[in-house]
Parts: structure tokens; C-alpha cells; sequence
């Protein structure tokens, strides 16, 4: 495995330009992250561009598993920001890249976004993926716990009707 380095991500262009190709290659390889193939760059960046703003403002943060320079994966956790929830955060945009795919990244970004939820006081997660998502296991693995299943609950990339599976932890 190699020595990944677990951070936030920053708003250069370069890395920007990192997070936008990892999540075309996401999206072109089957991943369930809310866009359609083929994902063009303008939209990779604008979503991007937004989820930074996002970090600025301290609602969210975008961690990034890096080996060296090269990102490797990356993965959000969203502070929820309403009143009567402020125990909870959300696991967002898990993707690893297919060059490190089987490397330990998405194992190292859940368990950082955990740790990070604790220092900001959050107790509980939550996060939804696609029924037939490699990531299912990975979530069970690491002690999600299963909320219930939504048939035909969104499109996977290549517009085909996908089931969408709820799952939560507690980390008390």
C-alpha cells in the first residue's frame, strides 16, 4: 500500500483540475455520484467550484487522499447545518481513483471523515450509496449500519433506474 497523506483539498487550479478528472473517471466508470456519463468538464468544475465555497464557508470539508502530488481519492463530510441537528454530519462524494482502486484510500478518507466529525462535535453519520455500489461492503466493513433500501430511487450514470441504500453510525 502506499503511503497516502490524508488533507483537505485546496481551491488551486491544480488540484481543482485533480478533483474534476477523478470525478469524470468516477462517473465514466459506473459511479453513483449524482451525474450522468459522459460528465463534462465545465460541469465537473462548476460542482467542484461550488463545493469548495461550500468548505469556505465551513459547512462541509473535502478531504483528499494524496500519494505525493497525485490525488488518489477524495471524499466530503457535510456539517449539517440545522438547528435541531446538530449532532449530525454526512458522508459525501466517496470516490477513489481506478489507478488506486484496492489500495486501502477509501478505508483511510472514512476513517479521517469520521475522526473529523468527532472534532466537530458530531455524533452521528449518515450517507446513501447505490444498491449495487462496491462501496456497500466497504460501508458495512467499517460498522454502518443499514436505515432501509429505496427501489428505482435515482439514475446510475448511464441512465439506467438504481436502488439507493440508506445507511447511519453512531460515534459515541
Amino acid at each position: 500500500m502506499a503511503p497516502f497523506t490524508i488533507r483537505p483539498v485546496s481551491s488551486s487550479p491544480a488540484q481543482i483540475i485533480m478533483l474534476c478528472n477523478l470525478l469524470i473517471e468516477t462517473v465514466a466508470s459506473g459511479g453513483s455520484v449524482s451525474f450522468m456519463h459522459p460528465l463534462e468538464l465545465q460541469e465537473a468544475d462548476a460542482f467542484w467550484s461550488a463545493a469548495l465555497n461550500s468548505a469556505t464557508q465551513g459547512e462541509r470539508t473535502i478531504l483528499g487522499a494524496f500519494d505525493g502530488d497525485r490525488l488518489a481519492g477524495t471524499v466530503s463530510l457535510v456539517l449539517v447545518q440545522t438547528p435541531n441537528q446538530p449532532h449530525r454530519a454526512e458522508i459525501s462524494k466517496l470516490m477513489t481513483s481506478v489507478d488506486y482502486r484496492g489500495q486501502g484510500v477509501a478505508t483511510l478518507l472514512m476513517q479521517a471523515a469520521e475522526t473529523l466529525a468527532r472534532e466537530h462535535g458530531r455524533t452521528h453519520l449518515m450517507l446513501d450509496t447505490a444498491s449495487d455500489s462496491n462501496a456497500v461492503s466497504l460501508y458495512e466493513k467499517l460498522g454502518f449500519q443499514r436505515a432501509g433500501e429505496i427501489p428505482d430511487f435515482a439514475l446510475n450514470p448511464f441512465g439506467e433506474l438504481t436502488s439507493t441504500i440508506f445507511f447511519w453510525k453512531s460515534l459515541q
